[in-house]
């Protein structure tokens, strides 16, 4: 089960940030088609919010088909995220635990590694697509 948690310091909306780390959860296969999320009523509980914000972060993953809601039994997992290769998105996400605590140890805090990480796919962004308009 999801273990819902909130940064009040992020500017993000509470309902963006639920959605965002179900999303995520089904992208690491952490939720898988089936799998039952918790009720309005327990995440409000754990996180004192409001249940209309957790029922409109469930409510916008249900339009993007990635939820179902079951009257009288609850909200549920319709598809995954997950790539097809689970044990290559493993040995990736091993590897960048490693990089990660490898940056830490080099005295680089969670803005300098994040700053790292967008330039990095920026960059990418950048190359493949000048890799596509020199193919067509």
């Amino acid at each position: 089960m999801i273990d819902f948690q909130l940064d009040d310091r992020s500017g993000v909306a509470t309902y963006l940030q639920l959605a965002q780390q179900v999303r995520h959860a089904l992208r690491l296969g952490l939720l898988e088609p089936g799998d039952k999320l918790p009720t309005a009523k327990e995440v409000v509980a754990k996180l004192a919010i409001n249940p209309n914000t957790v029922l409109k972060a469930y409510r916008e993953l249900e339009r993007e088909g990635l939820l179902v809601v079951r009257q009288g039994l609850g909200t549920f997992v319709r598809t995954s995220l997950a790539p097809r290769d689970q044990a290559e998105q493993l040995e990736l996400q091993q590897r960048l635990t490693d990089w990660v605590s490898a940056a830490r140890r080099a005295g680089l805090v969670d803005e300098d590694i994040e700053a790292m990480y967008r330039a990095v796919m920026r960059q990418d962004t950048h190359d493949t697509e000048g890799l596509h308009d020199t193919r067509t």
